[in-house]
């Protein structure tokens, strides 16, 4: 028997971990799943799914949303779930944990398994700048697309309008 003693790369092993954490959400059309890394730890994860406590759309067997026909990317307000991005942030304070300086790898799905090439919604990175989180690390066409955090606050200072306006997915 021939033993493979390669290990994955950083990158490929805490994103395997996030695509795991992805199939505990509670959505009705995606899953995603978030894990903060800070020195090379895991110190929180997150994934889709209604504050705790209160029932999920998969308990419930609908979605508002999804009965209203509201596309995906608007109307956050309708759906009962909170995001990975935002739940992980949570988890953390709630025990905590300091993400400051910390890596979110997140990945998500549609319940096909195809899996969504985009960044954290408008709301979730407002929450990751002010949590201090220094970069997010997402699924790509080829490998992965990595966003610098400090950058997205340059960007919002040169256009502060079009931040406001940005789709919440490329």
């Amino acid at each position: 028997m021939k033993i493979n003693l390669k290990r994955p790369e950083k990158d490929s092993y805490f994103m395997s971990i996030a695509k795991q954490v992805a199939q505990r959400s509670t959505c009705l059309r995606k899953r995603f799943g978030a894990v903060l890394v800070k020195d090379n730890t895991i110190v929180s994860t997150g994934y889709v799914g209604a504050p705790r406590g209160m029932p999920n759309c998969i308990d419930l067997k609908k979605c508002l949303r999804q009965e209203l026909n509201v596309p995906g990317r608007s109307t956050y307000e309708l759906c009962r779930s909170v995001h990975a991005e935002l739940n992980a942030i949570i988890n953390a304070a709630r025990f905590g944990v300091s993400i400051l300086d910390s890596i979110m790898y997140i990945h998500g799905e549609n319940i096909d398994g195809n899996i969504i090439i985009g960044k954290p919604c408008k709301f979730c990175r407002r929450a990751i700048v002010n949590s201090g989180i220094k970069e997010i690390v997402l699924p790509a066409e080829k490998g992965f697309k990595k966003y610098v955090v400090k950058y997205w606050i340059k960007e919002a200072k040169k256009d502060p309008v079009k931040d406001l306006h940005e789709p919440s997915f490329l």
